[in-house]
């Protein structure tokens, strides 16, 4: 009997054993598992009721900037520092917005509303990124769009990541879809949450990074040409040959 009751309480002992050493390997992965994400992405917030938020695409010779370092320069000549830049959007063989753009109140590509189409802006649904005169940031399916005439900067993108909390419908987990991707979303108190992968990623990983953010809404804006300036995080990228720029700027010190 002694015997008996030694095996079980042994048997207990080790099968208690696994049971704790499961959790926390659980605990263990889910850790790993959101440092990796957060290693994977360079982000950068932006509160666009205290901060100058713009959109740019030519300079006022009517050329294109293209690139970070030419809008840098151009701001260093009006006393302006740049502090934080990423490209804006998809564009076209000449580098014209694709879908809707409208800077400064000035519309200069119209609104796409095909709903078929070869790549990632067509994936349904695709959204707009815009800023009020007022500053606020929204972002919205392209089918839920309105011009009120109190937008200040748009752009139009797609795919949708995330709508009211939920991630785009087409998006698999463990798809093997991967380029450099970047995005914005919108944070719980109305910041602006922009983000670029270092490596290649999926859109379901990529989406998952805003929705753990705490995003309802987010937008793709482009993949294996997105490219970031952002100094304070060791991030120069000079190189590139975009269309829209999306920037945020200061007086110099």
């Amino acid at each position: 009997m002694k015997i008996y009751f030694s095996k079980m309480k042994k048997t207990v002992l080790i099968t208690f054993g696994i049971i704790l050493f499961g959790i926390s390997g659980f605990y263990s992965y889910r850790t790993a598992l959101t440092k990796t994400d957060g290693s994977r992405i360079l982000s950068y917030v932006v509160d666009p009721q205290n901060q100058d938020l713009k959109f740019y695409w030519k300079d006022k010779s009517g050329e294109i900037y293209g690139n970070f370092q030419k809008l840098k320069n151009d701001l260093l000549a009006e006393n302006r520092e740049l502090v934080f830049a990423m490209n804006g959007g998809m564009y076209l063989k000449d580098q014209s917005p694709q879908g809707l753009y409208i800077e400064n109140g000035v519309t200069y590509a119209q609104l796409d509303t095909v709903k078929s189409g070869y790549g990632n802006f067509y994936m349904q649904p695709n959204g707009i990124f815009y800023l009020t005169k007022d500053h606020k940031p929204v972002i919205c399916t392209t089918g839920e769009f309105k011009n009120d005439g109190d937008i200040l900067y748009a752009t139009q993108s797609g795919p949708m990541l995330l709508i009211e909390g939920k991630m785009h419908s087409k998006f698999r987990k463990g798809s093997s879809n991967i380029h450099i991707r970047n995005g914005v979303g919108i944070l719980p108190k109305g910041e602006l949450l922009f983000a670029m992968s270092k490596g290649k990623i999926n859109f379901y990983d990529f989406a998952s990074y805003f929705r753990q953010k705490g995003c309802q809404n987010a937008l793709y804006l482009d993949g294996f040409v997105s490219r970031v300036y952002l100094p304070s995080k060791n991030q120069k990228q000079w190189d590139g040959n975009f269309g829209v720029i999306i920037a945020v700027t200061t007086n110099v010190r």
